[in-house]
């Protein structure tokens, strides 16, 4: 196994954790007892935030099993701070589904194969519903910001940055869906767009892990862009439809 970071490549056995360090976000890589990390990208701009960034990653990879505990006190410390980030952070994750608040802490519920596919069947309704919606509207600017994201997933492709390359496909479905300025849409989406982002970071880092080649999944992104162009509405929705079975069966495999 090789786990490429920005100053270390290993030959080896490695494993990939999460930590928050100060006000960024930080990959740590476990190497023989040594942890060294790379500074990653800092998705969010509170501390509550980023802790439940971090415990959202570990509860959907199975690193926090289903049943366990959560100490206030214990994520408090853990992450230098008072217990108001901590309860904060808690406090999303039960509206996500993934934990139920208890005194001073939290019980793991964890996301099943069953929530998944709900999961990706709203974002499938959500999506196909804002690209039915474009076909009447002038996508000229959304066209050439998906064109931009697609050539940085090829670079984050070719230089092997799982963690960019899951940032820049949450990115662009999420562009086609803001995109269409509607306000019941995008509030159904903001309940489920940090789940779905990092069932992203956990599948996307396991394929780069296996060293499978991401061009196809790229083509399908060109593909969609192709059809928000054409204006036709059964081939927006039949294009969405071939990559949302393709995603999910790649994920059912993942997780």
């Amino acid at each position: 196994m090789i786990c490429v970071g920005i100053f270390f490549i290993f030959e080896t056995t490695c494993r990939q954790v999460y930590r928050i360090v100060g006000a960024g976000i930080f990959l740590e890589i476990r190497y023989e007892g040594v942890y060294m990390m790379k500074l990653s990208r800092q998705y969010h701009d509170s501390l509550g935030r980023q802790i439940s960034f971090e415990l959202r990653l570990n509860i959907i990879s199975g690193d926090i099993p289903p049943g366990e505990r959560l100490s206030e006190n214990q994520i408090s410390d853990q992450f230098g701070t008072s217990r108001s980030p901590v309860r904060e952070a808690l406090k999303t994750l039960a509206q996500e589904g993934l934990i139920r608040l208890e005194r001073m802490g939290a019980v793991v519920i964890g996301l099943n194969a069953t929530e998944v596919e709900e999961l990706y069947e709203v974002r499938n309704l959500i999506e196909s519903f804002a690209l039915k919606r474009l076909v009447s509207m002038d996508t000229t600017h959304l066209v050439k910001q998906l064109e931009i994201t697609l050539d940085k997933m090829q670079v984050a492709h070719r230089y092997g940055n799982d963690e960019e390359f899951a940032y820049l496909d949450y990115a662009f479905h999420e562009s086609i869906i803001l995109s269409i300025h509607h306000n019941r849409i995008q509030y159904v989406w903001d309940g489920m767009k940090h789940i779905i982002f990092a069932v992203l970071l956990i599948t996307t880092a396991k394929r780069f892990e296996r060293k499978e080649d991401m061009t196809g999944m790229i083509a399908k992104h060109q593909e969609i862009v192709h059809s928000i162009q054409s204006g036709e509405k059964e081939q927006v929705e039949t294009t969405l439809n071939e990559h949302y079975e393709d995603t999910y069966r790649s994920i059912q495999s993942l997780l």
